[in-house]
């Protein structure tokens, strides 16, 4: 139960006027169907993350899979591990140990290999390209030697989903494991010990690093501490620790005891997930609105994040948690294209099938009698939504920002930085180019699963996704070509035509009469029908001979 004098505690992050800032983490799960958990802050939607029973996520999950095809063209190879597609696994994601597969030591430079190998690789290594990569191990470059020397049909392979499937593509698959803890992120290929690139500060990294490595970790793992690890105890560490030391282990006598293809690990459900990822000392409290769902939070935070029990809360008001937030108005705002902006203005995105394209407009925004200034201004604004709205609607791969043209160069590099400290909360990973010549900022976001969008909608039947269909005329225009076509074959003597309404007065009002000259040249009946509910490019022609059998036309 929610208590009547609670009041947020432990929050350092202030608004612009000075005033503590309100974070919460809204839990619905009244729905079995669908969950959804977001962040707010002072009433703002800045995260939001929805898991659906219908379609599953394997991200993160690791199996045991078997080789199923080669595609040395692109030094691929498809493994099958058991949910029904096959996953993709690039020579790029193949970890150095599998090279003893194809009789390759890992640790040896690429001319230093024995044997035939030696040989072959020797004059592989010379050409450019053709399916080798050049990495690097201690300073000594080495070249990854091709796929079919690594793999062949019917091999076992320990992969982890690094990418969900979208559209007609399987899920991308990895074999440098990760498995992440509260404050540790354990990766048995890395062998050494590492701190994350998001902690800034050279003190604290060795700070962390030298408590790590006085844990003693097991050889032969790595451990990288993660950002949340930040400020920990030496036994928050430990504890976090021991408890990867375990799990791996059970993950290796897994592996050993089954066949594939099997699932080995699976990632926690979404609300354990986004709990251990984002609570912080930073969040004032979490609702859930279902009980069980409440009881399973509560016990992950007694057993991982004691200090958080009390900030959690079971929600039984008689609205939805969602309605009661207004968090729907927001959500329903996510989906349309354009996105209005508090001071004035607006952006544009566009996803296209390759990129994102956003453009911004100031429209009625001024704040100044200068034009430059202006832009400069309105463009700040726009970069701190841009970043809001691709985390809230999960956009990813290349992402093209069409800012307001500025001339002064101070003015580009204050919206580059904008954007940059904007996305730095953004747990995706992420690019940001210099503004090129045309005022455009290009920039890549880690693609992980498909975008919000694409997960609650399908394309539109009636115009496959363009947003668009054809006029009228332009059906109509249609139909004469096949009823032309129909003409000149002796054998049909009747034409039925169902369109959609539209179509239907348009040809029988404007085109009467190419369809009597039609009727005359073929000696046949046509008939135009209107059929109610067609959608607009809706086009049936049924031709039939004297005996009324069909022909095709």
């Amino acid at each position: 139960m929610l208590p009547k004098d609670f009041t947020p505690v432990g929050n350092s992050q202030t608004t612009e006027n000075g005033n503590p800032m309100k974070k919460e983490m809204i839990i619905n799960v009244s729905q079995p169907e669908e969950c959804r958990v977001a962040v707010i802050e002072d009433g703002q939607l800045e995260e939001l993350y929805v898991e659906r029973a219908s379609q599953g996520n394997c991200v993160g999950n690791i199996y045991k899979g078997k080789v199923v095809n080669l595609e040395q063209g692109i030094q691929a190879v498809f493994v099958d591990f058991g949910i029904g597609r096959n996953g993709f696994l690039h020579i790029s994601d193949v970890e150095p140990q599998y090279y003893r597969q194809g009789g390759f030591d890992p640790n040896k430079p690429i001319d230093q290999q024995d044997g035939k190998k030696q040989d072959k690789n020797k004059q592989d290594s010379r050409r450019k390209g053709r399916g080798q990569q050049r990495h690097y191990n201690g300073g000594r470059p080495r070249v990854k030697p091709p796929i079919q020397d690594i793999f062949k049909k019917g091999d076992e392979v320990l992969v982890q989903v690094i990418k969900e499937g979208i559209g007609n593509k399987g899920p991308t698959l990895s074999t440098y494991l990760s498995i992440p803890g509260r404050y540790l992120v354990l990766m048995p290929s890395l062998g050494r010990v590492g701190v994350s690139r998001k902690i800034e500060d050279d003190k604290a990294r060795r700070k962390l690093r030298d408590i790590l490595l006085d844990l003693e970790p097991p050889k032969g793992l790595g451990f990288i501490v993660r950002t949340a690890g930040l400020g920990r105890k030496r036994g928050d560490l430990e504890r976090d620790l021991a408890y990867l030391i375990r799990l791996w282990k059970a993950i290796v006598r897994r592996v050993e005891k089954t066949q594939t293809p099997v699932d080995i690990y699976e990632e926690s459900d979404i609300i354990i997930r986004t709990m251990r990822d984002t609570v912080n000392s930073d969040m004032d409290a979490i609702y859930i609105d279902e009980k069980d769902a409440y009881k399973r939070a509560r016990n992950f935070l007694e057993m991982i994040m004691p200090k958080f029990v009390d900030r959690l809360h079971f929600y039984d008001g008689k609205q939805p948690i969602f309605h009661k937030y207004k968090l729907d108005q927001e959500i329903a705002r996510i989906y349309k294209r354009e996105v209005k902006l508090k001071e004035g203005g607006s952006i544009v995105i566009d996803p296209t099938e390759a990129l994102v394209a956003i453009d911004v407009n100031s429209g009625n925004f001024r704040t100044d009698s200068n034009a430059e200034v202006s832009a400069y201004k309105m463009n700040l604004n726009a970069a701190r939504e841009i970043a809001r709205q691709l985390r809230l609607r999960d956009l990813g791969g290349v992402i093209v920002n069409d800012f307001i043209d500025m001339r002064l160069e101070k003015h580009r590099r204050g919206v580059e930085r904008a954007l940059r400290d904007a996305m730095d909360r953004d747990r995706a990973r992420t690019k940001i180019m210099r503004t090129s010549p045309f005022g455009l900022i290009e920039m890549t976001r880690q693609r992980i699963r498909p975008s919000l969008k694409r997960s609650v909608y399908d394309d539109c039947p009636c115009c496959s996704g363009r947003g668009i269909v054809k006029t009228a005329e332009s059906m109509a225009i249609e139909v004469v070509r096949k009823l032309m076509m129909a003409s000149r074959k002796d054998e049909i003597t009747r034409v039925t035509v169902r369109v959609h309404e539209g179509v239907s007065a348009y040809l029988n009002n404007k085109k009467r009469r190419e369809i009597m000259a039609f009727e005359e040249e073929g000696d046949m009946v046509i008939q135009v029908l209107s059929i109610e509910g067609l959608f607009p490019e809706h086009l049936e022609l049924d031709c039939r001979n004297a005996k009324g059998k069909q022909v095709k036309v």
